[in-house]
């Protein structure tokens, strides 16, 4: 592998965790960090087994922003963007608050937000302050804007980096 491994620490409201995972540094733009992970990666939510992933994987963390999005070669859907509280680093480990809402690009180009359900179950039962309730739904409104109008960095630039990472994790599925 190339690339320094970094851990990222998915938490849900209240430190729970959630999703745990390791991926390499890839680079670095104007948009954030991009990271990567092979094919066969493992990753874990909460205390469920282990899963392993089935393709090649980009993400980006964007400093300060209150959502990162992973992209998935040949999968169901073309790029995930979860919602969340800005990223917190130490050292090489990211931890995020993940806040429910996603905005999922499927393969056929429609546009989704997801986990309505779950957002207003926990904004009752963790008792989200009103403020993050009003934060959350406009990125998520504004997000999902960008990403079916293929705003950057949800158009060409993230299959860039994309290509870099199949290339270093020869990934044979074309």
């Amino acid at each position: 592998m190339t690339g320094e491994p970094v851990h990222i620490d998915f938490r849900k409201w209240g430190g729970k965790r959630h999703w745990q995972f390791d991926m390499f540094r890839l680079g670095q733009d104007e948009h954030g960090l991009w990271l990567w992970a092979p094919p066969g990666s493992p990753m874990q939510r909460g205390e469920e087994p282990a899963k392993f992933s089935k393709s090649t994987n980009v993400k980006l963390v964007p400093d300060g922003k209150w959502w990162t999005a992973i992209w998935a070669w040949r999968r169901n859907h073309d790029v995930y963007v979860d919602i969340i509280t800005p990223p917190k680093w130490d050292g090489n480990r990211v931890e995020m608050v993940d806040l429910d809402l996603d905005i999922v690009r499927w393969s056929d180009g429609t546009v989704e937000v997801v986990d309505e359900d779950e957002f207003l179950e926990h904004q009752a039962l963790f008792d989200y302050p009103p403020r993050l309730v009003d934060t959350v739904r406009a990125t998520t409104a504004r997000l999902a804007v960008a990403v079916e109008a293929g705003h950057e960095p949800f158009g060409r630039v993230a299959a860039s980096w994309m290509a870099q990472a199949r290339g270093m994790a020869e990934d044979p599925r074309d």
